[in-house]
């Protein structure tokens, strides 16, 4: 492409995005022209809009493009004039606004679309323009056959005045305008998650320097330490010498702590300055994600006046709190859910004008569409002031699918009944139109905002009209969640998904048959303990109450019973690697700010997971406090090594650690231990007679109850290929009796199973 054709190009796409910024400009004006049609402002933002237009279509050569917006701009002219504008001359100028836009992104990308196969269409919209009040004639369709020249420069004569448009300089955008870059969005994301990462690396900071602070202590000590012995040495007639070394020996460690002094401070003051600085480029980075929700909702107040005129209505689109933040991934996700709600508020909610005024109501109906930011969360409420849902007839229609039996039906409440709509394929039209009566709508919808870590709720006031309540994350690269403990990990429940964290005293939960629940908010819910639906092992809970995660909607409700509350965190999400595909429960990691690993839930999962507990009847109690007191006991470690010497040093070591110890002389020996009693751990030498370790690692790991028992392998051999052996046999840790010593079994031990005592 040589240089020529690059410019073209380039001024081709800023034509786009020229037709494209104007674009949302007429259409924000000409709908509110028809709401009130002498708005002066509307009708001059219009006619700088088509203006600008016009001249840029002339720039790049798009003659078409210039005579629909000169015939665009006479219609507006007259309007200024005093012309009043009619709803037909909003309609022709809509089109011509529609027709602009595929002129800046043309069919298969050809430019010269609007002078070739769009060339009939835009006569049309011009003809259109010309036969209504105000027009020019027919002048400007039949200038399209003798297009001007493209006007890169003016090449008008000296004395012919310029109009009014072109009157004002134009110069050089002011300085104080903000420049603008593209920036991909995948670049963006990996920026935000390197951010997150330096916010998270700049708090490891913290312990060096409360070591820092440590070490000073000691060497204050230490020089009391020096001082004591000096005025000892010096009582008794030391040596001259060695009261001269002592005095150098504390000069030294007092300068040493002169410069440790120093150091630490400048540590202090590092740590700081690094600490915010990754806050900064991190709410920096955040920000850069963040737009206005007014960006997404450009085309919804045109969408519904465009298809209330179809459907024989007046609707008007109120939006309050476009200027909301909110994450440029959430509010690509809401295009289609909330362009839905809106056409489903015009087509079922607002009623014909001739109904409207018989009900005593204004004849055009009123959709109002707003946003805020409410406890960390994006709310938008959807709602109109049409008829509403009939109840009656929604019953009607859940008894016809055979939903639900007449006398349940009768007795559902609103908010029940509410529900229905939700489901797919359910529909109350009879008839199916383009607009709706397929039942696929509301059920895609709610999918769509669960998809985001949101909820959709639905209400209808005395005397109003249907209203749908959203409620979103701000962004899906942020999530403020409730962080808590089980079977000794942090896991994070998303806040928006937590109906209550509460404590449950033990006397407070009820036995129905073999379930568990609970009272709360006048309904019984259903206690089911977290380590059991993540299949990790059970932990006594300390003293008389059970901390409980109340999570699920409707009649899916839950109480989560964990180990222990940890706080509300606002945790930077990081996905899963893909080669783990989707782990059952989990959505997501993240890091807290001292580091620590945690696994976000994806409660919808994790719902579904409780539920086929329950449907299987596999539910296990919880542990209650006093129970769990009483069931208290060491862990049980086996020991299996043919050497009596390792036994017993094996065996003294765990048992003065306070664990439960057996001994086993060989595999066969063990494995007939592990059959008949339960253990925590396994350890297990290699070279054995009758069984080695490699086949009782094996028949562990295939016996489904073992299967998760942990495995230690304490071996004399080291070689990496013996290594290697262990661990794919199924151990879970390996450890060579060459550089056996207390601390490294006692550690590794405490690594897999913990303390003795839970």
């Amino acid at each position: 492409m040589n240089p020529d054709q690059l410019r073209d190009a380039s001024l081709l796409e800023l034509f786009a995005l020229e037709a494209e910024s104007q674009a949302e400009v007429l259409n924000a004006g000409l709908l509110a022209l028809e709401r009130d049609p002498a708005a002066a402002s509307q009708l001059d933002a219009c006619m700088r809009a088509a203006h600008s237009i016009k001249g840029a279509a002339r720039i790049v050569g798009l003659d078409g493009g210039v005579h629909l917006a000169h015939a665009m701009e006479d219609c507006l002219v007259a309007a200024q004039s005093g012309m009043a504008l009619s709803a037909a001359h909003i309609d022709a100028l809509l089109q011509g606004t529609d027709l602009l836009q595929r002129i800046g992104h043309p069919p298969d990308g050809d430019p010269a679309w609007a002078d070739r196969q769009g060339r009939a269409e835009i006569i049309a919209v011009v003809q259109r323009l010309q036969a209504l009040p105000g027009g020019e004639g027919a002048a400007a369709a039949v200038a399209l056959d003798h297009p001007e020249p493209p006007a890169v420069a003016s090449t008008a004569d000296p004395g012919t005045p310029a109009p009014p448009e072109q009157s004002q300089p134009q110069g050089p955008a002011p300085a104080s305008h903000e420049r603008m870059l593209r920036v991909g969005a995948e670049s963006l994301d990996q920026l935000l998650a390197m951010s997150g990462e330096a916010m998270v690396e700049s708090h490891w900071l913290r312990p060096f320097a409360k070591a820092m602070l440590q070490a000073r202590r000691q060497q204050a000590r230490a020089l009391q330490a020096l001082d004591t012995l000096r005025d000892a040495l010096a009582g008794s007639g030391a040596d001259a010498g060695a009261m001269a070394a002592l005095s150098d020996a504390r000069q030294l460690l007092e300068d040493g702590a002169q410069d440790l002094s120093q150091r630490q401070e400048e540590l202090d003051q590092y740590e700081h300055r690094t600490a915010r600085l990754a806050r900064r480029l991190y709410d920096t980075a955040l920000a850069c994600r963040m737009r206005p929700l007014s960006d997404g909702l450009a085309g919804y107040a045109r969408m519904v006046r465009d298809l209330a005129r179809s459907l024989g209505k007046a609707v008007h689109l109120e939006l309050v709190g476009a200027g909301t933040q909110v994450d440029r991934d959430i509010l690509e996700a809401l295009d289609a859910p909330l362009a839905h709600l809106l056409r489903n508020a015009v087509d079922h909610g607002i009623e014909p004008p001739d109904v409207r005024l018989a009900c005593g109501k204004p004849a055009e109906g009123r959709i109002l569409l707003q946003a805020r930011h409410n406890a960390g969360r994006l709310v938008i409420e959807i709602g109109d002031d049409g008829a509403g849902v009939d109840l009656d007839a929604l019953r009607r229609a859940i008894v016809r699918r055979h939903l639900a039996s007449e006398d349940t039906a009768a007795r559902l409440s609103q908010a029940e009944l509410l529900e229905f709509l939700l489901l797919p394929g359910f529909s109350m039209r009879e008839t199916v139109s383009e607009v709706s009566g397929r039942g696929v709508g509301l059920d895609a919808v709610q999918e769509m905002v669960r998809r985001v870590r949101g909820n959709l709720r639905l209400a209808q006031p005395p005397g109003g009209g249907l209203q749908f309540r959203l409620e979103l994350p701000l962004t899906l690269s942020v999530v403020r969640a409730l962080l808590v403990e089980i079977a000794g990990e942090a896991y994070a429940f998303p806040l928006g998904h937590v109906l209550r964290a509460a404590t449950v005293g033990r006397q407070d939960v009820a036995q129905t048959e073999s379930h568990q629940h609970f009272h709360h908010a006048g309904r019984a819910v259903g206690l089911v303990s977290a380590a059991q639906v993540l299949q990790r092992p059970e932990r006594p809970l300390d003293g008389d109450e059970i901390p409980v995660v109340i999570i699920g909607e409707q009649e899916r409700v839950y109480g989560i019973a964990v180990d222990r509350m940890l706080g509300e965190r606002l945790l930077v999400v990081q996905p899963l690697a893909p080669a783990l595909g989707k782990i059952k429960d989990i959505a997501a990691g993240a890091l807290t700010d001292d580091g620590t690993p945690v696994l976000i839930f994806d409660v919808d999962d994790l719902l579904r997971s409780v539920e086929k507990l329950v449907t299987d009847g596999r539910i296990e109690h919880v542990r209650q406090a006093a129970t769990a007191a009483a069931q208290v006991r060491r862990k049980r470690v086996l020991v299996v090594d043919d050497s009596l010497t390792v036994r017993e040093l094996e065996r003294k070591l765990l048992a003065g650690r306070g664990y439960d110890v057996t001994v086993a002389v060989d595999g066969m020996d063990g494995w007939n231990v592990l059959r008949a009693e339960p253990f925590d751990l396994v350890i297990t030498d290699i070279d054995m007679p009758r069984m080695d370790g490699i086949e009782l690692v094996t028949l562990i790991r295939k016996e489904p109850r073992m299967q998760q028992l942990p495995v230690m392998v304490v071996s004399y051999k080291d070689r990496e290929q013996d290594r290697q052996r262990g661990l794919e046999a199924g151990a879970d840790y390996y450890l060579a009796k060459g550089s056996f010593h207390d601390a490294a079994l006692l550690d590794a031990v405490h690594d897999l199973i913990g303390e003795a005592r839970p």
